[in-house]
């Protein structure tokens, strides 16, 4: 499995908790145990996943504040998994860059919600990598 294979069960994961608040345990097993996972990969999953649940409120408030005049409850919930897993890698793991962090959301967000749900994703994004250049 690739670290880009790996983004994407965690995306799939994080779209799931966004409707229940709960991890689905049967999947989220399943990915951790799928024949062609690596340890990197499957705690890479772990990682995020558990992240975004744990500072879930941290998170939406890093979108809410650069989501300019966008309700964030109104924010499609494809666009929300690409923002939480881009907002937890970009604040928490400091061994993938920042660019790295949106490029990668942008393409789930291309693949998996509306046309120019990644325009939306990419400016939103842009004000948290801000955000956080500032911080450093």
């Amino acid at each position: 499995m690739s670290r880009r294979s790996a983004r994407l069960s965690a995306y799939q994961l994080i779209f799931g908790y966004l409707f229940s608040k709960e991890v689905d345990s049967k999947t989220y097993d399943a990915m951790l145990n799928a024949e062609d996972i690596s340890e990197s990969d499957a705690e890479y999953i772990g990682e995020v996943v558990n992240g975004v649940k744990n500072h879930y409120e941290e998170l939406m408030a890093m979108i809410a504040d650069n989501s300019k005049n966008f309700r964030i409850d109104r924010i499609y919930k494809p666009d929300l998994a690409g923002l939480l897993l881009a907002c937890y890698e970009m604040k928490y793991i400091k061994d993938i860059p920042l660019k790295v962090s949106i490029s990668e959301a942008i393409e789930l967000v291309k693949t998996f919600s509306t046309e120019n749900s990644n325009k939306f994703v990419n400016g939103v994004l842009k004000g948290v990598y801000n955000e956080l250049s500032r911080e450093v």
